[in-house]
């Protein structure tokens, strides 16, 4: 397994907009505009064409789908439990929590699709379609809620007008009716969707200020724990509880320790929270990738 080469990709283009947004005429003014494209246009198509693509057999991938949604509800728990754990409430900042904890849980879904399909063929891309299909709408919930709480937006309100959870509830009704995007739309609908990976990630870069993670070290060393330490335990010990075969353990290993959704930053800029610490999280967390993705699969995987 190449993992750097794999997570290189995605931090060569947070690096590139880092530099783009401050050595050239393309300042943050233009880089506004770019996300407002990807959060409101593009990741909306990507999400609708990633849960749509791979029809969902409920019956016959009921084992994964409880242990994605047992760890979802596990990582969400844990983020939302951060700044409540002793000692830590006064170290948090309770606003600049509810904007970051969506990357404790959240993930890099074209980082899953692609180490899926090298690691298990075929059946790893239906697995972690599976995993997508289910979880993507309780992490967008997970996301929103805290930042609509915090805000005082009405939750039902933030969540109606949300593009993210608008694209994921069309996609699962979509799928679960038997739709799919016709033959001669997929290429461009595809375009379209890949087209929003390279530009979150570069607007990610463009709205970095590493200086706000040691503002919050104690929320970033919680978060970043989360995401790369526990949760790939918790994958181990359910795919031990659930009975998992070979090939569900490896992709829920893999999905568990996965860096978080580039995303993260776009959703937490346009809710107006603080775009830059996330940004910097993202970052990390794609480094951390490295490290968490062996980890999983070479440590945990060999255990299990």
């Amino acid at each position: 397994m190449h993992l750097v080469q794999l997570l290189l990709p995605d931090f060569s283009l947070i690096l590139c907009g880092y530099l783009v947004c401050r050595y050239t005429a393309l300042n943050r003014k233009v880089w506004e505009q770019v996300e407002s494209l990807v959060y409101y246009f593009l990741f909306p198509v990507l999400l609708f064409q990633s849960i749509v693509r791979s029809p969902l057999d409920l019956g016959g991938a009921s084992s994964m789908m409880a242990a994605g949604l047992l760890l979802g509800v596990s990582g969400i728990g844990l983020a939302y439990a951060l700044p409540h754990l002793p000692g830590l409430a006064r170290l948090i900042d309770a606003r600049e929590h509810a904007g970051a904890a969506q990357v404790a849980f959240r993930f890099n879904s074209f980082i899953a699709l692609a180490l899926s399909e090298r690691l298990a063929g075929p059946r790893g891309l239906l697995l972690i379609a599976v995993l997508i299909g289910v979880c993507v709408p309780l992490f967008n919930v997970g996301a929103v809620w805290p930042m609509a709480r915090h805000g005082g937006i009405g939750f039902g309100r933030a969540l109606l007008r949300n593009p993210l959870i608008i694209a994921t509830a069309l996609g699962l009704a979509a799928n679960f009716a038997g739709l799919r995007v016709p033959a001669f739309l997929e290429p461009s609908v595809n375009r379209v969707g890949g087209a929003s990976l390279p530009l979150g990630l570069m607007a990610a870069g463009a709205g970095m200020q590493l200086g706000h993670l040691a503002q919050q070290k104690a929320l970033t060393v919680g978060l970043l724990a989360i995401r790369h330490l526990l949760l790939p335990l918790v994958a181990a010990l359910l795919a031990w509880a659930l009975r998992l075969d070979g090939a569900q353990t490896l992709v829920l290993l893999v999905f568990s320790a996965l860096p978080t959704a580039s995303s993260c930053y776009v959703l937490a800029s346009r809710m107006g929270y603080n775009g830059p610490y996330v940004a910097g999280l993202v970052t990390l967390s794609t480094l951390l990738g490295m490290a968490s993705l062996p980890f999983a699969l070479g440590v945990l995987g060999r255990g299990g």
